[in-house]
């Protein structure tokens, strides 16, 4: 399962209509909307970026849509493909293991602040 949030723009003059029509629809789940700046937010799903797409197409048809964008997105399959990796790694470093190493000796490449 999929799922992206995409910001939707139009002329503040038809967002309240366009409100009324995404919490109808049955392909995207309305959730915000700023009329003074003419943007609407709301969420697609499917199970793969293909039906998530032709939902995003499915809005951009839509009458007085400016534009339909895919902001963020969440990929179910994609994190658990992650996660496994994740498991499998070894993801602290060796000289942190290492017990000989005293802390104080550990250079830390983090902190730019020393370096410029």
């Amino acid at each position: 399962m999929n799922v992206s949030s995409i910001v939707v723009q139009a002329r503040n003059e038809f967002i309240d209509g366009l409100v009324e029509e995404f919490k109808e629809c049955d392909f995207c789940d309305y959730h915000f909307h700023d009329a003074s700046i003419g943007k609407i937010i709301v969420t697609v799903e499917g199970e793969g970026i293909e039906q998530e797409m032709d939902n995003v197409r499915k809005i951009e048809a839509m009458k007085h849509i400016i534009s339909a964008e895919m902001m963020m997105a969440y990929s179910e399959d994609e994190l658990d493909r992650e996660r496994e990796a994740l498991g499998k790694s070894d993801i602290v470093p060796d000289v942190l293991k290492n017990d000989a190493i005293r802390a104080e000796d550990i250079t830390y490449n983090g902190d730019l602040k020393k370096k410029l």
